[in-house]
């Protein structure tokens, strides 16, 4: 997977890949269970979402590269193979991601939403089950896809610039 155009081949790239990823996770996310918890979408939920995603945002972009990410890289190596497929390891990563991801956001959202109360503990028992197959089945199905997308294109771009460079030195 050295070379592979769908993943980042750098910290920039990295950036970006994660970006595109909490991006979109935090705001379908925050969304969503802002709408579940008030039970209707109004002017006031949109303003409440528009509140709340950046702070969301900002606590994911830190807690997924410095420990969630890590801890799912560890997982990935250890229940896969160097000849598993490259299908195989982005879904056991996404699997682990969101395990831990869904986990954290869950109770944190809670928090950041409610503030500290008696019932956090029993509200994360509730929602969490919900949140993470969510998040699985739209990492899966639509997130991760667009970031890699993203990849992809930039790569295309890329490469076609060092072809139009070594033709021109020629």
């Amino acid at each position: 997977m050295n070379q592979e155009t769908r993943l980042p081949r750098n910290g920039k790239e990295g950036a970006l890949y994660g970006a595109i990823i909490v991006t979109l996770t935090a705001l379908f996310m925050t969304s969503s269970n802002v709408i579940l918890a008030v039970g209707e979408f109004n002017a006031d939920v949109a303003l409440t979402i528009l509140k709340t995603l950046p702070i969301m945002w900002i606590i994911a972009m830190i807690l997924e590269p410095v420990l969630v990410g890590r801890i799912a890289e560890k997982l990935v190596v250890k229940f896969t193979e160097s000849t598993d497929s490259f299908n195989a390891k982005i879904l056991f990563r996404i699997l682990f991601t969101v395990i831990g991801m869904s986990a954290c956001m869950t109770l944190i959202g809670d928090i950041v939403g409610n503030g500290f109360h008696s019932e956090i503990f029993s509200h994360f028992l509730t929602n969490w089950p919900r949140n993470f197959l969510i998040v699985l089945i739209a990492e899966s199905l639509v997130i991760q896809p667009i970031a890699r997308f993203a990849m992809v294109k930039l790569h295309a771009s890329q490469d076609k610039i060092i072809k139009t460079a070594d033709v021109n030195v020629h």
